[in-house]
């Protein structure tokens, strides 16, 4: 069985226990991708899932509790009832997983991955590559950092005024098929 190593190579905080469970769910995931760029309601963010509004207020809450999602001034609705849209925080990107929590993140993301994608209905408006590989550990060590470091630079970047959204799955793993 390969060795386990590190996501990447990276000095940001441990995420706590609270946070990392909050982060090991695609829905979880999902719910702060669609309120990354805009403050949505726990109805309006049921409706973007295709969800029941109780489970998504689980979902929410959780988030909420742990400082992922922020929840922004209170407004009325259609119906004059109150609603709080929520606001992605950013801090997932700020935190790294203990290695006990990778499993469920990893397993997360592609489950969120996977949906996101299938939701586009043409496979053919996912840009994607796919290569195999040898690499030394010293020459793994460089693509991860690479990878990170390609991360971090789009995290930081600011859109411009036409920016459309885009999200970006990158994975490097051992490939047992070729062993």
């Amino acid at each position: 069985m390969a060795e386990q190593r590190e996501e990447f190579e990276d000095d940001r905080p441990l995420a706590s226990e609270a946070e990392a469970k909050a982060l090991a769910s695609a829905v979880r995931l999902r719910i702060m991708r669609l309120c990354l760029d805009q403050a949505l309601t726990n109805k309006e963010i049921a409706l973007r899932l295709g969800a029941n509004p109780a489970t998504v207020l689980h979902h929410v809450r959780k988030l909420v509790d742990t400082g992922f999602l922020a929840p922004q001034e209170e407004r009325v609705g259609a119906r004059g009832a109150r609603e709080i849209p929520y606001l992605a925080t950013r801090k997932s990107w700020a935190l790294r997983s203990a290695e006990e929590h990778r499993s469920e993140l990893s397993t997360a993301k592609i489950e969120a991955f996977l949906t996101e994608v299938a939701q586009l209905g043409d496979p053919a408006k996912v840009n994607i590559g796919r290569l195999g590989v040898r690499l030394d550990e010293e020459q793994y060590e460089e693509v991860t950092r690479r990878i990170k470091a390609l991360l971090d630079d789009l995290a930081a970047m600011r859109p411009g005024p036409d920016a459309k959204p885009y999200s970006l799955f990158a994975a490097i793993h051992p490939d047992a098929s070729r062993e």
